[in-house]
C-alpha cells in the first residue's frame, strides 16, 4: 500500500504546496473558481489580524509524490475567551476521493490541536467563523459566490469516513433582483418611508465600518458559535471591500440620525475572475477593472444584514427588515444586477430563513460543519 506523507507548513514561509494542493484537488471542476493568489497569501500570512488571536498550522498530503489533499488547524483564542469549550478548528479541507487521505489529514490536525488542550475539533472554518465556512454538500453545479467555499462532491463522504459528524448545516439563498418585487417588501418600504426619523442611504465604508461591524455583532451575537471581529479584523475587511464595493448596493438605514441597520451587498468577484486561475497578471488587472467598473457583474452577495436589537424589538420598526431588502432590491435593479446570494444562515434560524423565503429567496447551496472528539496526544 502506498504511504501517505503528511507535511507541515508554516504560514507565509512555506505555503506554495498548500495553495497548489487546492488546484490539484479541483483540477477539471468547472464550478471551482481559483481564489486570487495574493489574497490567499494575505489571508495565510501572520500579518493577518486573525493571527493576532490564533495559532495556525497548515498540512498537505502526498501519495506517490503527488499532492492529494490539504487541511489547516487553528486555535482561536477569541473563541475560547467567549465559550471556553476547548474546541479547536480545521479548515481548507480539500482532498482527492480517497478516505485514507482524508483520515490521515484529520488525524494530523487533531493531534496538533490536542497539543493546545483542545478536546474537540470543528470545521471547516478557513480560517475563522468570519471567513469561509463549511463544506459544500448541495449545489455543486454552480460556482461559489465571493467569500464562500466550494468542494468536490465526495468531500462530505470523505469527512464522515474520517470520523467527522455533522453539527450544523448552513444555507446559501438565491434571490432574484426584481423590477416588480413581492408586495410584502413594498409594504415594508412604504411603512418605513412614512416615518420621518427613518432614512435609507448608501454606506460610507471608510468612516462607518466599525459601526457596521458593531451592528452585525449586535444583531447576530446570539447565533450559534458567533465570534466578534476585532477592530483590526474590521479594518482589514474594510480594506478588502473597498477594492470591489459598489456603493450603490451597500445600504444603511438611519433612525434619528444614527445607523440602525444595514444590508451590505458586494459585487460577486468570482463572476469576473473565473478565467484568471488565481493569477493577477497585468492583462488580468485590465480585465478585472473593465468587468467590475464598466461591464459590471450581474450577481452580488448580501454578506452583512442586520438591525440593532434595540430597534428591532420596537413594534413600530418591525417593517425595517423588509424595507431594507426592498431598498436594496431597487438599488440593485437600477445598477443592472440580476440576482444575489444571501449567505449564510443557520439551518435552524427559523425567523431569518422565513424572512428570506417571504421575499422570494430559495436555498440553492447547502454547506456543512462537522465536529469530532480528539484525544490528548501531543502535537
Amino acid at each position: 500500500m502506498d504511504t501517505i506523507v503528511i507535511k507541515r507548513h508554516l504560514p507565509a514561509l512555506d505555503i506554495d504546496d498548500f495553495i497548489q494542493a487546492g488546484h490539484e484537488v479541483f483540477r477539471g471542476d468547472p464550478s471551482w473558481v481559483a481564489p486570487l493568489r495574493f489574497m490567499l497569501e494575505d489571508q495565510l500570512s501572520p500579518r493577518s489580524p486573525f493571527f493576532q488571536h490564533a495559532e495556525v498550522v497548515l498540512f498537505t498530503a502526498r501519495r506517490r509524490g503527488q499532492l492529494v489533499g490539504r487541511i489547516s488547524a487553528q486555535v482561536d483564542w477569541e473563541h475560547q475567551k467567549r465559550y471556553a469549550d476547548r474546541v479547536g478548528f480545521f479548515g481548507f479541507f480539500d482532498t482527492v476521493d480517497d478516505p485514507e487521505v482524508g483520515r490521515a489529514l484529520v488525524d494530523r490536525a487533531a493531534q496538533w490541536l490536542a497539543g493546545f488542550g483542545m478536546t474537540r475539533m470543528r470545521g471547516p472554518l478557513s480560517l475563522s467563523i468570519n471567513q469561509e465556512v463549511g463544506t459544500l454538500v448541495e449545489g455543486f453545479d454552480t460556482p461559489p459566490s465571493i467569500m464562500m467555499p466550494h468542494a468536490r462532491s465526495h468531500q462530505d463522504r470523505i469527512a464522515q469516513a474520517a470520523g467527522l459528524e455533522k453539527v450544523r448545516d448552513l444555507y446559501a439563498w438565491r434571490w432574484t433582483v426584481a423590477a416588480d418585487p413581492p408586495a410584502r417588501m413594498l409594504r415594508g418600504l412604504e411603512a418605513a418611508s412614512k416615518m420621518p426619523e427613518v432614512r435609507f442611504r448608501s454606506v460610507d465604508l471608510e468612516r462607518e465600518i466599525d459601526t457596521l461591524v458593531r451592528i452585525q455583532d449586535d444583531a447576530w451575537r446570539q447565533n450559534w458559535a458567533h465570534v466578534s471581529m476585532t477592530e483590526l479584523e474590521a479594518h482589514k475587511l474594510r480594506d478588502e471591500l473597498k477594492m470591489i464595493l459598489d456603493p450603490e448596493v451597500a445600504t444603511v438605514v438611519d433612525v434619528d440620525g444614527e445607523i440602525a441597520g444595514m444590508a451590505l451587498a458586494v459585487p460577486n468577484l468570482n463572476e469576473v475572475i473565473r478565467d484568471f486561475s488565481g493569477r493577477l497578471t497585468p492583462a488580468n488587472v485590465a480585465k478585472l477593472i473593465w468587468r467590475l467598473k464598466i461591464a459590471r457583474p450581474k450577481s452580488g452577495r448580501v454578506a452583512m444584514l442586520g438591525i440593532k436589537e434595540s430597534v428591532r424589538k420596537q413594534k413600530k420598526y418591525m417593517p425595517l427588515a423588509l424595507a431594507l431588502i426592498a431598498d436594496l432590491n431597487a438599488r440593485g435593479h437600477r445598477r443592472g444586477y440580476e440576482w444575489a446570494e444571501l449567505s449564510w444562515t443557520l439551518e435552524d434560524n427559523g425567523p431569518v430563513n422565513s424572512l428570506i423565503r417571504s421575499v422570494g429567496g430559495s436555498v440553492y447551496k447547502r454547506y456543512r460543519l462537522y465536529e469530532k472528539p480528539i484525544d490528548g496526544r501531543a502535537r
